[in-house]
């Protein structure tokens, strides 16, 4: 059975109470009205890096999340030699680039994004480790093939600035080695044991997604339904993450707002007829924001 390194230092106190249930009441920063000298700069720009050879629909999911979820302005980096498409034609507003592009200074970078469709190539490789080398303090949601990156233990740097982890069950078995058997069999420990070892924010995805702080704090979350079990959808919520930590709220608004919204928008799609059978991850970004408008 997993447990953390008997090199780390023991979960808090808070680590034995039971999760909390995300409620959208205590997270008024979701909702709360924008002032009306609001510019582009006001609220965030969000830096997404991955859409590797064949997976280029990865990338772009998570760009468009995090544009229509808010963020300020959006760009995609891709780990290919080139920006393998000119434009997206759903979603114009996103600026497009090769990942090298962005790692030069030369546009100023909030929030962090990576892993969506990222591959494992060497390339994938090494634009994950330079991304880490240029990101200073800024936040970083760390998704897919970053984590197996990650799990590899061959990433340095990651230990800069906050660190949010999205795995699923067998993304979180590779990064506590054992099996995910043995992660769904007390998945608040291995949540638990993740953001312990880690020193991170931890969102381990399923039914019942689980959120949980560095310090031991869980959340669970009670939205969703088998409409997201579809590809696509993890994409999604790490473009959510990374836009509404770019507008600035605050950690333990943003996380657990970030899947409780995720699920909703699922919940409403369903409830509108949309689904859950064939509901796809790119329906979900517009039901995102309309929650947003109008929650409550």
């Amino acid at each position: 059975m997993f447990d953390a390194s008997p090199t780390e230092p023991p979960l808090a106190a808070t680590a034995d109470i039971h999760p909390t249930a995300i409620r959208p009441q205590e997270l008024p920063a979701l909702f709360a009205k924008r002032p009306t000298d609001s510019h582009k700069g006001t609220f965030g720009t969000v830096a997404i890096v991955g859409g590797g050879p064949g997976m280029v629909g990865a990338v772009l999911l998570a760009g468009r999340a995090a544009l229509k979820s808010g963020a300020g302005k959006v760009l995609v980096g891709f780990a290919s030699a080139e920006c393998p498409v000119p434009y997206d034609a759903m979603q114009p507003e996103l600026m497009l680039r090769a990942a090298t592009a962005l790692f030069d200074g030369s546009v100023p970078i909030d929030v962090w994004v990576a892993g969506c469709g990222l591959g494992t190539t060497a390339q994938a490789k090494q634009t994950l480790q330079t991304l880490l080398s240029v990101r200073g303090n800024s936040p970083l949601v760390l998704d897919a093939d970053g984590l197996n990156q990650l799990a590899s233990g061959q990433l340095h740097g990651w230990e800069s600035g906050p660190l949010i982890l999205t795995p699923h069950p067998a993304e979180a078995a590779r990064l506590l080695g054992c099996t995910p058997r043995e992660i769904q069999a007390n998945r608040q420990h291995a949540a638990r044991a993740l953001a312990n070892r880690f020193g991170a924010w931890v969102v381990l995805k399923g039914a019942g997604s689980l959120v949980c702080e560095p310090a031991g704090r869980c959340w669970i979350n009670h939205s969703g339904n088998p409409g997201l079990a579809t590809a696509g959808t993890g994409d999604v919520l790490a473009g959510l993450l990374g836009s509404l930590l770019a507008q600035d709220v605050p950690l333990e608004q943003a996380v657990p707002g970030a899947v409780w919204l995720h699920g909703a928008a699922a919940d409403k799609l369903v409830a509108a007829g949309t689904g859950p059978i064939g509901l796809t991850a790119g329906e979900l970004a517009d039901a995102i924001r309309e929650l947003r408008n109008h929650h409550g």
